[in-house]
């Protein structure tokens, strides 16, 4: 069975945060120490970042605290842009919310009981019958193991289509405090989701990705690496400065075990998208792949415009790609990302030709 991405859609809230803004709101809201004031200028105003996307009705919000707030906020800001993106998603590929076979969410930025598949299908009218799948846990990676289950749901099943949702409200998690990992993560995420329609050829007209196939990596002994945290009822990104080391080679680990499968060399790789986590991750897996800064010209370009949006990163850098590269029919392509566990995840790709429908 060929299992296409038939559309490709983001969103993201409607609050855009230049790096001067955000330090100007930071500021305002916080009192900071002068080393850590300096390490904000450093990295808001001369950093890779050039704005973000934020869940916030006004930038005073950013001083919540409060749990409550907090994840209430996650709420409304990530049932928002998830439905945004979905319904985008859909029109795209000329699917009606009905047809739905199966809804696939991933998340981590949050938590909510019932999942957010419970809302989306009230926000688009999707059938009772729907299967629904919540992924919750994975961090940034968790775009790809989203895919992998719509692409073993349509395996069991043989019906489709299935409409899958990655949706993070980071700005939910924003930590303030004097420590290096808080002040990286206060100025590099930001807030976006994406929603693909995943159907089996048989299902409707081809799409310009074939999804051939999907290798993972859990790597427990780094899991202290990068993590949330739980402190004061408030989720606590943990981003230590080895991650980007660990991701270049737990990723190239699971790309080479990929594609060995599939008797390909990286050299036969024609597109690349990888998550857009930072500056030094993408260097260092660059390095550790053999790729060109203009390999990974993509996620660069989405982490400049829209910070690291944790999981939904990845299919922006995809999307990007689309328009601007247009594969070919028969190029190979890869996706990476990485997440807490630590995990890495990676999808081979081949390109149909057809041209990606543009997001409505």
């Amino acid at each position: 069975m060929n299992i296409y991405l038939r559309s490709l859609a983001t969103a993201n809230p409607s609050m855009y945060v230049t790096g001067q803004a955000a330090l100007a709101g930071l500021a305002d809201c916080y009192a900071m120490a002068p080393a850590e004031r300096e390490l904000y200028e450093r990295l808001l105003l001369a950093g890779p970042v050039r704005g973000r996307y934020v869940g916030l009705d006004h930038p005073r919000d950013a001083a919540q605290t409060d749990p409550d707030d907090l994840n209430g906020r996650f709420h409304r800001f990530g049932r928002q842009i998830a439905s945004a993106a979905a319904r985008r998603a859909l029109e795209a590929a000329g699917v009606a919310a009905g047809d739905v076979a199966v809804l696939v969410t991933n998340t981590c930025t949050g938590y909510l009981c019932p999942g957010m598949s419970s809302y989306l299908a009230e926000d688009l009218g999707l059938n009772e019958s729907v299967g629904v799948f919540d992924l919750m846990g994975m961090g940034c990676g968790g775009a790809l193991p989203n895919l992998q289950c719509a692409a073993g749901a349509l395996a069991r099943r043989g019906d489709g289509p299935v409409l899958c949702v990655a949706f993070e409200v980071c700005s939910a998690t924003l930590f303030m405090g004097s420590q290096p990992d808080l002040v990286v993560s206060n100025a590099l995420f930001g807030d976006g989701a994406a929603a693909a329609v995943v159907a089996a050829g048989a299902d409707g007209p081809l799409g310009p990705v074939r999804l051939v196939d999907f290798e993972s990596g859990l790597f427990v002994r780094h899991r202290e690496a990068l993590r949330y945290r739980i402190e004061g009822g408030r989720l606590r990104n943990v981003l230590t400065r080895r991650v980007p080391a660990i991701g270049a080679r737990t990723g190239a680990a699971v790309v080479d075990r990929l594609l060995a499968r599939h008797r390909l060399r990286r050299e036969e790789i024609s597109h690349w998208a990888v998550h857009a986590g930072g500056t030094t991750v993408l260097e260092r897996v660059g390095d550790q792949l053999g790729l060109s800064r203009h390999a990974l010209r993509h996620a660069y370009a989405v982490l400049r415009d829209y910070g690291n949006m944790s999981s939904p990163s990845v299919l922006f850098v995809l999307r990007r790609l689309l328009d601007e590269d247009r594969p070919a029919a028969g190029e190979h392509g890869v996706l990476l990302s990485f997440g807490a566990g630590f995990t890495a995840f990676a999808a081979l790709v081949e390109f149909t030709g057809a041209r990606a429908s543009p997001t409505p």
